[in-house]
């Protein structure tokens, strides 16, 4: 396994969220697979090693859309207790659902808003489908900490408002081919540190779109 690819530097401002009466740090990551290219849609999140409390506010919780008969982001982060919603942008309903441990829910047939949004308490990842559309696919990882991005079209991601100390750093992606190591990250208000690591990942397998009928499917 080769080992996953992070930069961190962290030389900037608190972000708004954060209690500004401790020191705290901001973090770029890049997550690159094997031939150095940049990995999307890859989670980066921060563990305390010494158990300190999470002072922060935690960040809003984002939407999933369900969009061209996709759910959009196709990769979604959350801390454990967020409350998401599916808005169907779609001119047809879908049924969203899922069967993973962390939370079993379905979403029955709908066009719009869902009734009510769906609360992720529990960490770890969360395969969602759509049981009239069934080439769609998407995932929602639940971590239990404030400290946390999703890597961009650059592979890049960058996380706010770190409090100084111990942390673990991890990062997951749904097609990762194997657990990556985690790495020990110290924030003193030092130089700015860099960790380094590469991740492989699966090619997204193509599937077939069949074209949009929402006669069909709209009522």
């Amino acid at each position: 396994m080769r080992p996953l690819v992070l930069r961190l530097a962290f030389p900037l401002a608190a972000a708004a969220w954060a209690c500004p009466l401790l020191a705290a740090s901001a973090i770029q990551a890049e997550v690159v697979g094997p031939s150095g290219g940049p990995v999307q849609d890859a989670v980066v999140f921060l563990r305390p090693l010494s158990g300190q409390k999470f002072s922060g506010h935690a960040p809003p919780a984002p939407s999933i859309e369900q969009r061209d008969r996709e759910f959009v982001p196709y990769v979604t982060v959350v801390q454990t207790g967020a409350a998401v919603r599916f808005p169907n942008q779609d001119p047809v309903r879908h049924h969203v659902y899922s069967f993973s441990q962390p939370k079993k829910f379905e979403i029955k047939l709908y066009a719009g808003d869902a009734p009510d949004p769906i609360v992720f308490d529990k960490p770890g990842v969360v395969t969602m489908g759509c049981n009239v559309h069934d080439w769609m696919l998407g995932y929602l990882f639940v971590v239990d900490t404030p400290w946390f991005g999703k890597t961009d079209s650059s592979g890049l991601t960058r996380i706010d408002a770190v409090e100084d100390g111990d942390y673990e750093a991890r990062v997951w992606h749904p097609r990762q081919r194997q657990e990556v190591a985690m790495q020990r990250l110290k924030l003193a208000g030092a130089a700015p540190e860099r960790l380094h690591f590469t991740i492989e990942v699966a090619p997204r397998k193509p599937h077939y779109k069949p074209p949009l009928d929402p006669l069909h499917y709209a009522k």
